[in-house]
Protein backbone atom coordinates (compact mmCIF):
# COMPACT_ATOMS: atom_id res chain seq x y z
CA UNK A 1 0.00 0.00 0.00
CA UNK A 2 1.42 3.35 -0.97
CA UNK A 3 2.35 5.75 1.76
CA UNK A 4 0.17 8.79 2.17
CA UNK A 5 1.79 12.15 1.69
CA UNK A 6 2.06 14.00 5.01
CA UNK A 7 -0.66 16.60 5.50
CA UNK A 8 -0.41 19.86 7.41
CA UNK A 9 -3.05 20.94 9.86
CA UNK A 10 -4.09 23.77 7.61
CA UNK A 11 -4.49 21.40 4.67
CA UNK A 12 -3.18 23.88 2.07
CA UNK A 13 -0.20 26.18 1.49
CA UNK A 14 -0.18 29.23 3.71
CA UNK A 15 2.27 31.48 1.87
CA UNK A 16 2.04 33.29 -1.44
CA UNK A 17 4.77 32.96 -4.09
CA UNK A 18 6.15 36.42 -3.45
CA UNK A 19 6.66 35.57 0.23
CA UNK A 20 8.47 32.26 -0.16
CA UNK A 21 12.03 32.53 1.26
CA UNK A 22 14.94 30.99 -0.60
CA UNK A 23 15.53 27.38 0.48
CA UNK A 24 17.33 24.38 -0.91
CA UNK A 25 15.62 22.49 -3.73
CA UNK A 26 15.38 19.28 -1.66
CA UNK A 27 14.28 20.96 1.56
CA UNK A 28 10.63 21.00 2.67
CA UNK A 29 8.69 23.84 1.06
CA UNK A 30 8.14 26.66 3.58
CA UNK A 31 4.47 26.84 2.59
CA UNK A 32 3.80 23.74 4.73
CA UNK A 33 2.57 21.44 1.95
CA UNK A 34 4.93 18.66 3.04
CA UNK A 35 6.49 18.43 -0.41
CA UNK A 36 10.04 19.33 -1.34
CA UNK A 37 10.53 22.93 -2.45
CA UNK A 38 11.52 21.98 -6.01
CA UNK A 39 8.25 20.06 -6.45
CA UNK A 40 6.06 22.76 -4.91
CA UNK A 41 6.57 26.54 -5.01
CA UNK A 42 10.09 26.05 -6.38
CA UNK A 43 8.66 24.72 -9.65
CA UNK A 44 7.04 28.04 -10.54
CA UNK A 45 10.04 30.00 -9.24
CA UNK A 46 12.44 27.98 -11.40
CA UNK A 47 10.25 28.49 -14.44
CA UNK A 48 10.13 32.24 -13.77
CA UNK A 49 13.92 32.41 -13.54
CA UNK A 50 14.68 30.38 -16.66
CA UNK A 51 12.02 31.72 -19.00
CA UNK A 52 13.88 34.52 -20.75
CA UNK A 53 11.78 37.13 -22.52
CA UNK A 54 13.97 38.42 -25.34
CA UNK A 55 12.06 41.70 -25.84
CA UNK A 56 10.58 42.66 -22.46
CA UNK A 57 9.56 46.15 -23.64
CA UNK A 58 7.88 45.04 -26.87
CA UNK A 59 4.46 46.61 -27.20
CA UNK A 60 5.31 49.62 -25.06
CA UNK A 61 5.56 53.04 -26.74
CA UNK A 62 9.20 54.03 -27.12
CA UNK A 63 10.57 50.48 -26.87
CA UNK A 64 13.94 51.64 -28.21
CA UNK A 65 14.19 54.37 -25.58
CA UNK A 66 13.30 51.88 -22.82
CA UNK A 67 16.27 49.78 -23.97
CA UNK A 68 18.54 52.84 -24.07
CA UNK A 69 17.56 53.94 -20.56
CA UNK A 70 18.06 50.42 -19.26
CA UNK A 71 21.50 49.83 -20.81
CA UNK A 72 23.13 53.02 -22.10
CA UNK A 73 21.96 56.21 -20.39
CA UNK A 74 23.29 57.09 -16.91
CA UNK A 75 20.74 59.65 -15.72
CA UNK A 76 17.29 60.07 -17.23
CA UNK A 77 13.64 60.14 -16.25
CA UNK A 78 10.35 59.68 -18.09
CA UNK A 79 6.79 60.21 -16.83
CA UNK A 80 4.63 57.09 -16.96
CA UNK A 81 0.88 57.00 -17.59
CA UNK A 82 -1.11 54.22 -15.94
CA UNK A 83 -4.17 52.58 -17.44
CA UNK A 84 -7.20 53.98 -15.66
CA UNK A 85 -5.30 56.91 -14.23
CA UNK A 86 -3.33 57.41 -11.02
CA UNK A 87 -4.50 55.97 -7.69
CA UNK A 88 -5.64 58.40 -5.02
CA UNK A 89 -2.70 59.93 -3.20
CA UNK A 90 -0.23 59.27 -6.05
CA UNK A 91 0.32 62.56 -7.93
CA UNK A 92 2.77 61.09 -10.48
CA UNK A 93 4.72 58.00 -11.53
CA UNK A 94 8.16 58.52 -13.04
CA UNK A 95 10.61 56.03 -14.53
CA UNK A 96 14.25 56.70 -13.55
CA UNK A 97 17.36 55.02 -14.88
CA UNK A 98 18.67 54.44 -11.37
CA UNK A 99 17.71 55.43 -7.81
CA UNK A 100 19.82 56.13 -4.71
CA UNK A 101 21.15 53.04 -2.93
CA UNK A 102 20.04 51.06 -6.03
CA UNK A 103 16.46 50.98 -4.70
CA UNK A 104 14.03 49.26 -7.10
CA UNK A 105 11.47 52.01 -6.42
CA UNK A 106 10.75 54.89 -4.07
CA UNK A 107 7.50 56.37 -2.77
CA UNK A 108 8.32 59.98 -2.01
CA UNK A 109 6.97 61.98 0.91
CA UNK A 110 4.40 63.63 -1.37
CA UNK A 111 3.14 60.22 -2.53
CA UNK A 112 4.74 60.32 -5.98
CA UNK A 113 6.51 57.19 -7.22
CA UNK A 114 9.95 56.74 -8.80
CA UNK A 115 10.54 53.40 -10.52
CA UNK A 116 14.18 52.36 -11.04
CA UNK A 117 15.04 50.69 -14.35
CA UNK A 118 18.69 49.67 -13.95
CA UNK A 119 18.33 47.00 -11.26
CA UNK A 120 18.99 43.29 -10.97
CA UNK A 121 15.84 41.25 -11.57
CA UNK A 122 14.61 37.96 -10.15
CA UNK A 123 13.22 36.41 -13.33
CA UNK A 124 13.79 36.28 -17.04
CA UNK A 125 11.04 38.82 -17.71
CA UNK A 126 12.16 42.36 -16.92
CA UNK A 127 8.70 43.72 -17.70
CA UNK A 128 7.08 41.50 -15.08
CA UNK A 129 9.73 42.35 -12.48
CA UNK A 130 9.23 46.08 -13.01
CA UNK A 131 5.44 45.77 -12.94
CA UNK A 132 5.58 43.96 -9.60
CA UNK A 133 7.84 46.66 -8.15
CA UNK A 134 5.56 49.40 -9.50
CA UNK A 135 2.45 47.83 -7.99
CA UNK A 136 4.07 47.61 -4.58
CA UNK A 137 5.37 51.19 -4.84
CA UNK A 138 1.86 52.50 -5.51
CA UNK A 139 0.71 51.19 -2.13
CA UNK A 140 3.89 51.75 -0.11
CA UNK A 141 3.95 54.23 2.73
CA UNK A 142 5.03 57.71 1.57
CA UNK A 143 8.68 58.38 2.26
CA UNK A 144 9.80 54.74 1.93
CA UNK A 145 11.84 52.78 -0.63
CA UNK A 146 10.55 49.52 -2.12
CA UNK A 147 12.75 46.46 -1.66
CA UNK A 148 13.37 43.74 -4.21
CA UNK A 149 11.52 40.44 -3.94
CA UNK A 150 10.90 37.27 -5.90
CA UNK A 151 8.20 37.92 -8.47
CA UNK A 152 5.22 35.56 -8.88
CA UNK A 153 5.40 33.55 -12.09
CA UNK A 154 1.90 34.68 -13.06
CA UNK A 155 2.42 38.35 -12.22
CA UNK A 156 1.27 41.18 -14.48
CA UNK A 157 3.59 42.93 -16.91
CA UNK A 158 4.19 46.61 -17.65
CA UNK A 159 2.16 46.24 -20.82
CA UNK A 160 -0.89 45.53 -18.62
CA UNK A 161 -0.30 48.43 -16.22
CA UNK A 162 0.79 51.26 -18.51
CA UNK A 163 -1.29 53.17 -21.03
CA UNK A 164 0.23 52.01 -24.30
CA UNK A 165 -1.39 54.91 -26.17
CA UNK A 166 0.53 57.49 -24.12
CA UNK A 167 3.81 58.89 -25.45
CA UNK A 168 7.09 57.88 -23.82
CA UNK A 169 9.29 60.97 -23.58
CA UNK A 170 12.61 60.53 -21.73
CA UNK A 171 14.49 63.51 -20.34
CA UNK A 172 18.26 63.06 -20.03
CA UNK A 173 19.89 64.76 -17.02
CA UNK A 174 23.49 65.81 -16.47
CA UNK A 175 23.40 64.32 -12.96
CA UNK A 176 21.14 62.68 -10.41
CA UNK A 177 19.83 65.75 -8.61
CA UNK A 178 16.31 64.63 -9.56
CA UNK A 179 16.64 62.19 -6.65
CA UNK A 180 16.15 65.15 -4.29
CA UNK A 181 13.78 67.54 -6.08
CA UNK A 182 13.91 70.37 -3.52
CA UNK A 183 17.47 70.51 -2.30
CA UNK A 184 20.33 68.08 -1.79
CA UNK A 185 20.56 69.51 1.72
CA UNK A 186 17.34 67.64 2.55
CA UNK A 187 18.83 64.26 1.64
CA UNK A 188 20.01 61.74 4.20
CA UNK A 189 23.79 61.18 4.53
CA UNK A 190 23.40 57.84 2.72
CA UNK A 191 21.51 59.39 -0.20
CA UNK A 192 23.94 62.32 -0.38
CA UNK A 193 26.91 59.93 -0.56
CA UNK A 194 25.15 57.83 -3.21
CA UNK A 195 24.36 61.00 -5.19
CA UNK A 196 27.98 62.12 -5.10
CA UNK A 197 29.24 58.72 -6.30
CA UNK A 198 26.66 58.52 -9.07
CA UNK A 199 27.40 62.02 -10.36
CA UNK A 200 31.13 61.29 -10.42
CA UNK A 201 30.61 58.15 -12.51
CA UNK A 202 28.01 59.50 -14.96
CA UNK A 203 29.11 59.78 -18.60
CA UNK A 204 27.83 63.00 -20.24
CA UNK A 205 24.97 61.92 -22.51
CA UNK A 206 22.56 63.77 -24.82
CA UNK A 207 19.48 62.44 -26.64
CA UNK A 208 19.34 63.57 -30.28
CA UNK A 209 16.13 65.38 -31.18
CA UNK A 210 16.02 64.69 -34.93
CA UNK A 211 15.94 60.87 -34.85
CA UNK A 212 14.49 58.32 -32.45
CA UNK A 213 16.48 56.66 -29.64
CA UNK A 214 19.93 57.98 -30.63
CA UNK A 215 22.21 59.04 -27.78
CA UNK A 216 25.48 60.97 -28.00
CA UNK A 217 27.94 60.36 -25.19
CA UNK A 218 31.34 61.72 -24.23
CA UNK A 219 34.22 59.60 -22.97
CA UNK A 220 37.81 60.62 -22.19
CA UNK A 221 39.19 59.09 -25.40
CA UNK A 222 36.48 59.91 -27.96
CA UNK A 223 32.77 60.55 -28.30
CA UNK A 224 30.22 57.99 -29.45
CA UNK A 225 26.75 57.80 -30.91
CA UNK A 226 24.68 54.84 -29.72
CA UNK A 227 21.46 54.36 -31.64
CA UNK A 228 18.84 51.80 -30.61
CA UNK A 229 16.95 50.65 -33.71
CA UNK A 230 13.63 48.77 -33.95
CA UNK A 231 14.31 46.83 -37.16
CA UNK A 232 14.71 43.01 -37.21
CA UNK A 233 18.36 42.20 -36.66
CA UNK A 234 18.97 40.32 -39.91
CA UNK A 235 17.37 43.06 -42.00
CA UNK A 236 19.28 45.78 -40.18
CA UNK A 237 22.61 43.98 -40.58
CA UNK A 238 21.98 43.64 -44.32
CA UNK A 239 21.10 47.32 -44.64
CA UNK A 240 24.10 48.51 -42.64
CA UNK A 241 26.33 46.20 -44.68
CA UNK A 242 25.06 47.75 -47.91
CA UNK A 243 25.82 51.23 -46.57
CA UNK A 244 29.20 50.18 -45.20
CA UNK A 245 30.27 48.60 -48.50
CA UNK A 246 29.20 51.76 -50.33
CA UNK A 247 31.17 53.95 -47.93
CA UNK A 248 28.03 55.70 -46.65
CA UNK A 249 27.65 54.23 -43.17
CA UNK A 250 29.35 57.11 -41.35
CA UNK A 251 27.66 60.18 -39.90
CA UNK A 252 30.19 62.72 -41.01
CA UNK A 253 33.89 63.29 -41.51
CA UNK A 254 36.05 61.48 -39.00
CA UNK A 255 33.21 59.20 -37.82
CA UNK A 256 33.10 55.43 -38.16
CA UNK A 257 30.56 52.66 -37.63
CA UNK A 258 32.52 50.39 -35.29
CA UNK A 259 30.02 47.70 -34.35
CA UNK A 260 26.88 47.18 -32.35
CA UNK A 261 25.36 46.02 -29.09
CA UNK A 262 22.50 43.56 -28.87
CA UNK A 263 20.19 44.46 -25.98
CA UNK A 264 16.72 43.18 -25.08
CA UNK A 265 16.11 41.86 -28.56
CA UNK A 266 17.16 45.02 -30.40
CA UNK A 267 20.34 46.12 -32.16
CA UNK A 268 22.28 49.21 -31.07
CA UNK A 269 24.78 50.33 -33.75
CA UNK A 270 27.67 52.42 -32.40
CA UNK A 271 29.71 55.09 -34.14
CA UNK A 272 33.03 56.53 -33.01
CA UNK A 273 33.09 60.31 -33.23
CA UNK A 274 35.90 62.87 -33.07
CA UNK A 275 36.27 64.36 -29.60
CA UNK A 276 35.33 67.79 -31.00
CA UNK A 277 32.00 66.51 -32.39
CA UNK A 278 29.19 67.32 -29.99
CA UNK A 279 25.57 66.25 -29.97
CA UNK A 280 24.41 69.23 -32.04
CA UNK A 281 26.89 68.40 -34.80
CA UNK A 282 25.40 64.87 -34.96
CA UNK A 283 21.83 65.96 -35.63
CA UNK A 284 21.97 66.65 -39.38
CA UNK A 285 24.24 63.76 -40.43
CA UNK A 286 22.23 61.35 -38.25
CA UNK A 287 19.01 62.40 -39.98
CA UNK A 288 20.67 61.95 -43.38
CA UNK A 289 21.89 58.50 -42.36
CA UNK A 290 18.35 57.59 -41.28
CA UNK A 291 17.17 58.36 -44.82
CA UNK A 292 19.94 56.26 -46.40
CA UNK A 293 19.20 53.41 -44.00
CA UNK A 294 15.47 53.45 -44.82
CA UNK A 295 16.30 53.08 -48.52
CA UNK A 296 18.77 50.26 -47.80
CA UNK A 297 16.18 48.44 -45.67
CA UNK A 298 13.78 48.49 -48.63
CA UNK A 299 16.23 46.60 -50.89
CA UNK A 300 15.50 42.86 -51.07
CA UNK A 301 18.14 41.70 -53.55
CA UNK A 302 20.91 39.37 -52.32
CA UNK A 303 24.05 40.99 -50.90
CA UNK A 304 27.07 41.31 -53.16
CA UNK A 305 30.36 39.68 -52.19
CA UNK A 306 31.66 43.00 -50.86
CA UNK A 307 28.46 43.56 -48.89
CA UNK A 308 28.69 40.05 -47.41
CA UNK A 309 32.23 40.79 -46.24
CA UNK A 310 31.02 44.04 -44.67
CA UNK A 311 28.19 42.17 -42.96
CA UNK A 312 30.61 39.60 -41.58
CA UNK A 313 32.75 42.34 -40.12
CA UNK A 314 29.73 43.97 -38.46
CA UNK A 315 28.56 40.63 -37.07
CA UNK A 316 31.98 39.90 -35.58
CA UNK A 317 31.89 43.23 -33.76
CA UNK A 318 28.58 42.60 -32.02
CA UNK A 319 28.41 42.49 -28.23
CA UNK A 320 25.36 41.14 -26.38
CA UNK A 321 24.42 43.20 -23.31
CA UNK A 322 21.27 41.29 -22.39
Amino acid sequence: MAKKRPQTKAGKPQLRDGEIPVVGAREPCPCGSGRRYKACHGRAAAHAVTELIQRPFEGLPGECDWVALRELVPAATAPLTLKGGLPEGVPSVTLATVLPMAWPALRRDDGSVLLGLQNDTSSGDLSRDLADTLQRALTAEPGTPVAAQRVPADGVRLQELLDTDAAFEPVVHSGFEFWVPDSAANASPEVSASLERANAAAIPTVKLSGVDAAYWCETPEKNHLRWVMPHPEEDLLDALARLHAAGTSSIGEGTRLVGSFRAHGLMVPVWDLPSAMGAEECEKPAAELAERLAKALAIDTPLTAEERRARGGLTNRQVTLS
